[in-house]
């Protein structure tokens, strides 16, 4: 009697265990269980997506995040179509309002932020969709062309955005001998370059591709800035606090990553080959 009692409780355990694998939920951050079927968007069936006014190469094309163009774009596609979402719905914010606590009239935002822990007492962020690395441009006549190392631009004039890890970089890591100029954004930074208020501008590399390439093509990437821990920074899409959408982006970006999807779309549109030196500490 108490086999055929043993036998009949693994039994109900089995079918338990097998019910529960065939649902749609999935794991949060406190291992607890969050469900994706439906998907809990703002809007049944249309993922409502913020990014920057504008938004620039390579991350989005032609200032249209709806095309499909652009690296970002292109991964929020990606993450749609793993969820299982064919409407993606767009709207625009400035970068730094977004990073503020409170309900989110969209699903999640996603303009290059960095993934920080301040940031994160305040928003929450999905698993790192890239690796960022730093990197500083100047003309070939800046007192920075010559620069191999932090050391040596510490007397420079410097420039970065505001609320970006670029001028956290600045201050914390190069920590030059004058205040870094702030800009509103990487627009303003450019100008601020193009005025001469500045010997370089620390900004992404992708994006300093791309402004030495289009925007100031007298400018060259004079450096890859060395990272400041053995943990990469990374890239992630903003949500509200307690947004229960997160671990269901994960999933998908888990499956991106996986199958290699995230690699290409990297390689097609952030990647830009030759031979960038890279700055010693």
């Amino acid at each position: 009697m108490k086999i055929r009692a043993l036998t009949s409780l693994l039994f109900a355990l089995a079918i338990v265990a097998a019910a529960c694998g065939d649902d749609d939920s999935t794991e949060t951050a406190d291992g607890g269980e969050a469900s994706c079927d439906p998907l809990p968007t703002k809007v049944d069936g249309t993922l409502t997506v913020a990014t920057g006014e504008p938004v620039f190469p390579p991350w989005m094309e032609d200032d249209d995040p709806s095309n499909g163009r652009g690296f970002e774009s292109a991964v929020v596609y990606a993450v749609a179509g793993e969820l299982g979402i064919e409407n993606v719905e767009w709207t625009r914010t400035g970068f730094d309002e977004a990073v503020s606590a409170g309900e989110k009239d969209y699903d999640f935002n996603i303009q290059q932020y960095s993934i920080t822990a301040d940031r994160d007492e305040v928003v929450d962020f999905s698993d790192g969709y890239y690796e960022v690395e730093q990197a500083i441009i100047g003309p070939a006549d800046s007192p920075a062309a010559g620069a191999s190392s932090i050391e040596e631009l510490k007397e420079l004039r410097l420039g970065a955005a505001i609320g970006t890890t670029s001028l956290d970089y600045i201050d914390e890591t190069i920590q030059p001998s004058s205040d870094a100029a702030v800009y509103d954004d990487n627009v303003a930074a450019k100008s601020g370059f193009d005025a001469g208020q500045v010997d370089g501008v620390v900004m992404d590399l992708p994006t300093a591709y791309y402004i030495t390439a289009v925007e100031i093509p007298d400018a060259s990437i004079i450096g890859v800035l060395p990272r400041t821990s053995e943990s990469p920074e990374e890239l992630g899409m903003l949500f509200e606090e307690g947004s229960p959408l997160v671990p269901c982006v994960n999933a998908a970006l888990a499956t991106l990553r996986d199958d290699g999807t995230l690699e290409s779309l990297e390689d097609e549109w952030l990647n830009q080959g030759g031979s960038i030196p890279s700055l010693s500490n």
